[in-house]
């Protein structure tokens, strides 16, 4: 089976058109391509927090998790934010099935080597493919969302570009982070420019001059590991371009595709 790995931040999920469903959804029908969903789902845990009045830091692009933020962060994430999916899919004509990574211990997860300041983050140590199989085999498309558990039952908040990212290794997906721009954008010539290509050396430069920044290194991060590690593709897409997802998935030069090698090529 051909799998696609579609993680969709939070900060673009309001802007999103219905075609962005109904790609995912003709994707599923067409059998050639089974898609899933991770999901983060940042302002809407900021506003949660807001009005219920926990104040929260980010260190590096991630939240810093005490227990009562991680009661808010499952809140909005396994319950609104997931089903609000598995809904829009529905109305899209699919059929989506919406789980935490905590059910079945499908994200099984250690504390980060940062533990010390960002409290329960988490990283995946494995993930139970067998459960996102089964949800499959029902004929129903995985929407995930990325809290992640130890074998004491302990929870953690886990970067959903990070848990997307694992979820492609385990299964040798493709993976596509969606997103409200077109990709990873540099100044050539006094301009913005978007690259349709960037390697591993030049996104280490990128970073280290704060060109690539703040929730974009975790991203770009991810695609790295997971590149390293059975998934044979990465791309940043657009998710307000209209069939952006079916132009990638097509092969079209859509977003930033991201290599190992040491080729940039730019738009």
């Amino acid at each position: 089976m051909n799998y696609v790995v579609i993680k969709c931040g939070g900060s673009v999920f309001d802007a999103l058109p219905e075609s962005f469903y109904e790609n995912i959804v003709k994707l599923h029908e067409n059998g050639e391509w089974q898609p899933i969903i991770v999901h983060g789902g940042g302002p809407l845990i900021g506003s949660f927090l807001e009005k219920l009045g926990v104040e929260t830091t980010f260190v590096n692009g991630l939240r810093v998790t005490t227990n009562e933020v991680l009661d808010i962060v499952e809140m909005a994430l396994s319950g609104l934010m997931n089903k609000q999916i598995v809904r829009k899919l529905m109305t899209s004509g699919g059929s989506g099935y919406g789980i935490s990574g905590v059910d079945g211990a499908l994200l099984r997860a250690v504390p980060t080597s940062e533990a010390a300041s960002l409290g329960y983050v988490g990283e995946v140590e494995s993930v139970n493919t067998e459960i996102i199989n089964q949800i499959i085999n029902q004929g129903f498309i995985p929407v995930i969302s990325p809290l992640g558990i130890d074998k004491v039952g302990q929870r953690y908040n886990i970067n959903a570009d990070m848990a997307a990212s694992s979820i492609a290794q385990a299964l040798g997906a493709k993976l596509c982070f969606i997103s409200d721009i077109s990709g990873i954008y540099v100044e050539k010539d006094g301009k913005k420019v978007t690259l349709h290509q960037i390697g591993k050396q030049r996104i280490e430069e990128l970073i280290k001059d704060n060109v690539i920044q703040g929730g974009m290194v975790p991203k770009v991060q991810s695609a790295l590991k997971a590149l390293a590690h059975n998934v044979p593709e990465v791309s940043i897409v657009n998710g307000l371009e209209v069939d952006g997802l079916i132009q990638f998935m097509n092969g079209r030069a859509v977003g930033t595709r991201i290599t190992l090698d040491k080729e940039t090529r730019y738009v």
